[in-house]
């Protein structure tokens, strides 16, 4: 599949459309993310995301991109595909929440986006900076993680480590949360929610609120 293929193909709704073979329920995609909160000079000043891909999106994802032929997927080769969705993730936030004492934080453009493939999932990563750098204080940080349309299921990766500090001031902690539901609520017990519904959302939906993955970065 060629570079130019549908914009949203990474991680975006229009993607059902490319995936006939898929089951008619959500989620589509699943990912297993780390996070590192980073600090500079004592101040909130991005998130670094990393994130994985379930084998069979990443074998969808990846058609036609062996350009030299020799059977592997290079970063090289994957450096176009890794700045034009990571560009196109800002529709919906990049799928992220920040606030840093108690204030909602703006990001600027994605920066450093690279993918690889490890194994059968490719990962991608990028750093995602604040517009400007916040001073957390005694106030906490509060990182959000997830899809408001549930196309995408997040989780993140086991292990303390998920989440990392990096530059951060010594004495800083980090409380994870990960979401208690598994599966999608129904609307009327007994019955399933319709793909159309599904559909129907959007960026500004907070369905998948719900599924969000959290983590609270407490500073002395």
């Amino acid at each position: 599949m060629p570079i130019a293929a549908p914009l949203r193909r990474l991680l975006l709704a229009s993607a059902v459309l490319a995936l006939p073979a898929v089951a008619q329920a959500h989620p589509h995609v699943w990912v297993t993310a780390k996070a590192e909160v980073a600090y500079e000079g004592g101040r909130v000043a991005g998130i670094r995301h990393t994130w994985s891909f379930d084998a069979s999106y990443s074998a969808f994802v990846t058609q036609g991109l062996d350009t030299n032929g020799d059977g592997k997927l290079s970063p090289e080769e994957l450096q176009s595909l890794a700045i034009e969705n990571t560009a196109n993730l800002a529709e919906f936030a990049y799928f992220t929440k920040l606030k840093v004492a108690g204030r909602e934080q703006a990001f600027a453009d994605p920066r450093e986006s690279r993918m690889a493939m490890d194994g059968d999932r490719l990962t991608l990563s990028f750093l995602l900076p604040l517009k400007a750098p916040a001073v957390q204080g005694k106030g906490v940080a509060a990182l959000e993680v997830y899809d408001p349309t549930y196309f995408v299921s997040f989780s993140l990766a086991e292990g303390a480590d998920a989440v990392r500090l990096p530059g951060a001031a010594a004495g800083c902690t980090t409380t994870l949360t990960r979401p208690k539901n598994a599966e999608p609520a129904v609307a009327e017990a007994g019955k399933s929610m319709s793909e159309a519904m599904f559909e129907a959302l959007t960026s500004a939906s907070n369905y998948g609120e719900q599924f969000a993955n959290r983590a609270i970065v407490a500073c002395p």
